[in-house]
Order: C-alpha cells, then structure tokens, then sequence
C-alpha cells in the first residue's frame, strides 16, 4: 500500500550516507553518517525534508528516485576512489568511501537521465564531474599556479567556513543571478579539484587560480549545479548561499507538486 503523497506537504530530498569507522584505535566499528548541517540546510534553505536510505545500492536507484523530489550529493571527509578517473591513489592517508561511490556515481547518472533536481557540494560536485567522465587533481595545492584550497588548521568552525577566496561567475548564469553580481567571497574546504571537465557540463565560476568552483549539466531537465565550495554552512545567514538552496528546493518542489498530481491528489 503506497501512502499519499499529500501526506508530505513538503518535497523529499535524498541525501546520501557516508561510510565510516568510528571509535577507539582497535574497537572501530562502521557507522552510516550524515552531516548535520546538510540536512538542515535541506531543511532549512531548501524549505524541503531530508531522507536518507542507509544501505540503498545501485540496483535500487530507479524505484527509490520515484519516492523523493530532489537529491543533494554533499560533502565529506572522504575522497572518490581515483580508480574511476583512472589513477592511482597518491596519497594512502587520505580517506576513501568506495561504498559511496559505488552508490552515487550511478545516481548522478540516473538523476539525469529522469530529471530529478539535483545540487551537488564539494565531494558531491566531484561526483558529478567523475560520473559523467570527468577527472580529478588529487593534490590541488601541489600543482603550480593553484592555492592551498584546504581550510587552515587549528582554527574554529566559523573561521574555517569563512570567506576564503573570490569565485567569478559566468555573466548572466543563474550563480551570477543568486549572487546578484558577478562575483562572490566564498570558503573553501578541499584538498582536490577538478582536473578535466566531464563533457555536457559548463563551467560557470572559477577561482582566482583558474579552478572550476561552480558548474551546471548542460541541457538539464530542471536543477542540475555544483558548486566546490559549502554553501550549507549557516546557509540561513548568508543570502547568495541561502538563494542557491532556496532555488533548489523550489525545483524540488515543483516535482513535488507534479507527482502529488500523477498520483490523483491535490497539490499541496
């Protein structure tokens, strides 16, 4: 029995799950994990509600994407495995998640392909660029002509998610339009880039060192951008970050009201 869909007024976002050992050295155990700021900016700036399928695999995609109105690949401590942009692995110290790779590679795919909304950040935004045949600097920093991308250590939460750098949009892209100019202070938490742009995706903002930091599928169905930098970071106070979101969540909520109609109800 499937339950109406006028029972959720708001639209439903898919936000993945990270795979992680957490714990004391010698009694880790595997935890599925979530940033909180994620889900409160669905929440929040996005006006929509976060979901989660914790163990979902690539073979459930198509029957989970009919269940929800948006997907947000967000951030994380890991990187993707560099196996699907055909390189070794450069630095054995940095944490991976094949597990979410496995599962979110093959969504970004599939989000296309049925026109599900969909905002990536910072890992999420390298996802999407991997999935569609893109490559990845592993070392950003180490390339000459580029900055130190990583937050700085031994600062607090607020300094670290604090403007970094300068972003220059595309004139007239929809970054220009949520920014209200054609460039904006943004922060910057990465240690890895974009190396080459996967084809059908346009570059709409790049750093002052030339970096892709923002992005869009072309020909998209409906909401389909990236970004390298976190705007869910306290999104409620910032209005360019807070733009972003609210332009995805209306995307998301125009599906929301579509399959409300398909399935006989009113719109909420």
């Amino acid at each position: 029995m499937s339950i109406p869909l006028q029972a959720f007024p708001q639209a439903l976002v898919w936000l993945p799950a990270d795979h992680r050992l957490l714990g004391k050295e010698g009694q880790q155990t595997p935890f599925l994990v979530l940033g909180d700021k994620y889900a409160r900016a669905v929440k929040q700036c996005a006006g929509a509600q976060p979901v989660l399928f914790p163990l979902a695999d690539a073979g459930q995609i198509p029957a989970l994407l009919g269940l929800v109105d948006g997907v947000m690949l967000t951030g994380s401590a890991s990187n993707v495995h560099p196996s699907h942009f055909d390189e070794k692995v450069l630095d054995a110290a940095l944490p991976l998640d094949p597990q979410r790779d496995a599962l979110t590679l093959a969504l970004v795919r599939a989000c296309q392909a049925c026109g599900v909304p969909l905002l990536g950040i910072c890992r999420g935004f390298q996802e999407i660029n991997v999935a569609l045949g893109g490559s990845l600097e592993q070392s950003v920093h180490d390339r000459e002509g580029r900055f130190d991308h990583r937050d700085p250590e031994g600062v607090s939460l607020d300094e670290a998610y604090g403007p970094a750098h300068e972003v220059r949009f595309v004139p007239g892209s929809a970054f220009a339009g949520w920014a209200g100019a054609e460039t904006a202070q943004v922060n910057s938490l990465h240690g890895q880039g974009i190396a080459r742009l996967a084809s059908g995706l346009r570059a709409l903002g790049h750093s002052p060192d030339g970096l892709i930091e923002a992005f869009e599928i072309e020909g998209a169905a409906t909401f389909a951008y990236a970004v390298q930098w976190h705007p869910e970071w306290n999104c409620q106070d910032n209005p360019f970050y807070r733009a972003i979101l609210a332009a995805f969540g209306q995307a998301c909520q125009r599906r929301h009201a579509s399959r409300t109609r398909q399935q006989g109800a009113p719109a909420a």
